[in-house]
């Protein structure tokens, strides 16, 4: 990426300041976020970045390497409200400009123009919206004057998905993209917002987490997301908790009978899925990766029979990738597409690459794209 050349161009001038946020990949804990649960993300290498500089006016003009269409311009973000109807990839980086303005007071003539670029793929559950609303919350946070806390531009991004986006998504993927370190993943309290890093040892157990990106892409606006959703906060206010998280293991014999069937197993999956998280943070630290990859492949199986929200190339990678001798496999995202994460002994990894392609290859389906992916660093300024 050159976004610093890419901003000349566009701009005719060089930029102010360079910010640059990552992708996020979650190693376990999927649609626990919203329910106030626990999640256990890592931040990936793929970044996007954004070169800013002011403008003196009260116009955000928003330029784009390989997001379509390539410009946007608008002057509303001090406005009491979000604009519905934005549409496209500029309702992240506008909605974050207006987040952020109702967090804190902006200076007079607060216009800028940004100008972004990215190699984290849209669509593919590794959060790509999260990488460009923290670059662009780090940027505009910079170039105000500004001195937001973790927790404010984690919210600023949500918000932008939640009310001006339309996505209700929670808020795991900001604070893995802003707090993500090298050989660690985020245990993030989505109630309490505590976090700590757990550090993986992935080179020391000679083990490599690996991608399976199926091509499927999801939009996590669309119903299917917002159903599940739905489901559970209908469930907790039938069951009188405040969420599900307040709920345990053993509390699913007494609610089976409460519950009508689809969202019963809606909730075992969000009750299940909390115990899996903890279960897996202390697996990490006793150095059990055996353990680590059934918790894994529980999930996926959770999220397929429960949930419902993997699809068949889901289901097809990750009993491709135990087929291959992995410790565990998993979809990874939201669902209804996007990718798999593969615990696997490292010298294994070209047989895994093997038996996915070769299975996909029967089933008739494009070929995947794999990758072993490496925990990095969170949001940094770049210049």
């Amino acid at each position: 990426m050159d976004s610093t050349s890419g901003f000349a161009n566009a701009y005719q001038r060089f930029p102010q300041v360079v910010w640059s946020a990552p992708g996020r990949a979650n190693l376990i804990g999927e649609h626990t976020d919203y329910n106030d649960g626990f999640v256990l993300p890592f931040a990936i290498a793929e970044r996007t970045e954004v070169a800013a500089a002011r403008r003196g006016d009260e116009t955000i003009m928003v330029t784009s390497r390989g997001y379509s269409p390539a410009v946007a311009a608008v002057a509303w973000v001090s406005r009491d409200a979000p604009r519905r109807g934005l549409g496209g990839w500029s309702a992240y980086p506008l909605g974050v400009a207006w987040a952020i303005s109702q967090i804190r007071s902006l200076p007079p003539g607060y216009g800028v123009d940004l100008y972004i670029d990215s190699d984290v793929p849209p669509g593919a559950g590794l959060s790509s919206s999260a990488a460009l609303e923290m670059a662009v919350a780090g940027a505009l946070a910079d170039l105000w004057g500004l001195d937001l806390t973790v927790p404010e531009l984690a919210r600023a991004g949500q918000r932008a998905e939640n009310e001006v986006v339309g996505a209700p998504t929670g808020i795991m993927d900001q604070y893995a993209s802003l707090l993500g370190q090298a050989d660690a993943a985020v245990f993030l309290d989505c109630r309490t917002l505590e976090t700590r890093s757990v550090p993986l040892r992935l080179a020391r157990a000679g083990l490599a987490l690996v991608l399976a990106d199926t091509g499927e892409r999801h939009a996590h606006a669309a119903g299917g997301y917002a159903a599940r959703r739905e489901s559970c906060e209908r469930a907790a206010r039938q069951l009188g908790v405040p969420a599900l998280r307040d709920l345990d293991t053993a509390d699913l014999p007494r609610i089976e009978a409460e519950l009508d069937d689809e969202t019963f197993r809606r909730v075992r999956h969000v009750v299940t899925e909390d115990a899996r998280v903890k279960a897996t943070v202390t697996a990490l630290e006793a150095g059990a990766m055996k353990t680590v990859g059934r918790h894994l492949t529980a999930s996926h199986r959770s999220m397929r029979d429960d949930y419902e929200i993997t699809t068949p190339a889901l289901d097809l990678a990750v009993e491709a990738a135990l087929s291959a001798g992995a410790l565990g496999a998993r979809m990874t995202g939201g669902g209804f597409g996007g990718s798999t994460i593969t615990l696997i002994d490292a010298r294994r990894v070209p047989a895994l690459r093997a038996a996915i392609e070769d299975a996909f290859a029967a089933a008739r389906l494009a070929a995947p794209r794999i990758s072993v992916v490496t925990p990095s660093t969170g949001a940094r300024k770049e210049a």
